[in-house]
């Protein structure tokens, strides 16, 4: 178990740029988190979920301490949070006219003269 404990806070402190040294407490709550059943995986896992939330403003940087990291039931909840995916609501299936190609620099010069023709009819029609 000291190995795995060595192993992980080696981990934690390479993800996070962090020296800490690994006294009784620290390897207490290692050990505390690895007789819950959570893996190194696991760890990895949140560590990079909180640098995500971090760095978007959703988390605080505090979220990182060690303290703060192995508490089981804040792991936990992180951890499960990590693993959840969040679906877009589908779009609704285009129009059939969206799949209409846009139009040629000719139908526009084509389209943009008939307007400037329908204007001058409706000037000279109505004396402006």
């Amino acid at each position: 178990m000291i190995q795995r404990i060595e192993q992980a806070h080696a981990l934690y402190c390479r993800l996070t740029g962090q020296r800490l040294s690994l006294r009784f407490d620290r390897e207490r709550l290692w050990c505390e988190l690895f007789l819950a059943g959570f893996t190194e995986a696991d760890v990895q896992r949140v560590i990079r979920y909180l640098q995500r939330e971090i760095r978007e403003g959703r988390r605080n940087v505090g979220s990182l301490k060690l303290s703060n990291l192995l508490q089981l039931d804040r792991f936990e909840e992180d951890l499960n949070i990590s693993r959840v995916q969040l679906y877009a609501a589908k779009a609704p299936k285009p129009a059939q006219a969206a799949a209409v190609p846009p139009p040629t620099p000719e139908q526009n010069e084509a389209a943009r003269l008939r307007a400037l023709q329908f204007l001058a009819k409706f000037r000279a029609d109505h004396g402006l």
